[in-house]
């Protein structure tokens, strides 16, 4: 039988410092994520995990 492994990849509730809105993205993201209110960029794509530049308020399973 073939283990079955966890997906390592994980959602993250982040808080705008700009506006205070709060959005959940991917942790591995592939393009730019601005907030969905002022536009700010509050996620980049680095090769692998994201870099985040807002304030993580929860990480989703």
């Amino acid at each position: 039988m073939k283990e079955i492994r966890e997906p390592t990849s994980k959602f993250v509730k982040l808080r705008c410092p700009k506006c205070k809105n709060e959005q959940i993205v991917f942790g591995k993201t592939a393009t730019k994520v601005k907030c969905l209110v002022c536009e700010k960029i509050i996620a980049e794509p680095t090769g692998g995990k994201t870099r985040i530049k807002a304030r993580i308020l929860e990480i989703l399973g």
